[in-house]
């Protein structure tokens, strides 16, 4: 009996390694995205990752951390970088004039371009699990979500009011809706892999925001819609709604 402590011993320390956390969170990162959260069980994760139950307890406590945990350890440095690069234009403008549409769009679009060519960082597969999230109607991914963009979709509002100063907030804030939409389809949707064989070499990034930045700055630029035309369109639908 005596002999057999320290293995126990071994096992206990083990569980609460970085290494453990690292493989729970590379485990679940991949069940959640080719399973969703709701389809994947904990006994999958701990099966994967080669742990027991109590080494999940221990680093996450339940499994909504554990998926929280999973996107914002990719989220949350995308999103610094976008900022940073946010930082950069607005520096360079203090210059002289704002930044433009076009320049505040690509600092926003890069951040995530680099990451899908970075499978140290989640690649392609963490983008697929950040569009399984967007669609996920599970409210306190709805709140996460949120939370993790509100800084930086904030700044970037900021920022997108200088460039397109005939819209109002509310319709830039519908506007940007549609942009991130847009992108986390382009880069997670199903047909993200074919998009990415087609666009193989990070040197071809520039390729892939040529192809995708005209669609989205002729819809943030497009004349705001006029309260006139908003009635005329309110007023159809009513009535095609008439029996």
């Amino acid at each position: 009996m005596p002999a057999s402590r320290p293995a126990r011993r071994s096992v206990a320390l083990d569980a609460t390694s970085a290494d453990t956390k690292t493989r729970i969170l590379d485990a679940a990162e991949g069940l959640f995205t080719e399973h969703g959260y709701e389809a994947t069980s904990m006994r999958q994760i701990t099966t994967t990752a080669g742990v027991n139950l109590a080494a999940v307890n221990y680093h996450f406590g339940s499994k909504e951390e554990l998926f929280q945990a999973a996107l914002t350890r990719r989220l949350d440095p995308m999103n610094q970088e976008r900022i940073r690069l946010l930082e950069a234009l607005e520096r360079d403008a203090a210059k002289g004039t704002a930044p433009s549409c076009e320049q505040v769009l690509f600092a926003m679009l890069i951040p995530p371009l680099r990451l899908a060519r970075d499978e140290r960082r989640g690649g392609k597969n963490f983008l697929r699990l950040l569009g399984r999230a967007y669609a996920d109607p599970a409210p306190f991914i709805r709140h996460l979500l949120h939370a993790q963009y509100a800084d930086m979709i904030g700044r970037y509002k900021e920022a997108f009011l200088l460039a397109l100063p005939h819209l109002s907030r509310q319709e830039l804030t519908w506007r940007l809706h549609f942009v991130m939409g847009a992108l986390s389809y382009t880069l997670a949707g199903t047909d993200a892999v074919k998009l990415f064989a087609q666009v193989s070499s990070a040197d071809n990034d520039e390729l892939l925001l040529q192809r995708l930045a005209p669609f989205l700055v002729a819809g943030l630029k497009a004349p705001a819609l006029a309260e006139s035309r908003k009635l005329e369109l309110v007023s159809a639908e009513a009535k095609e709604k008439k029996p």
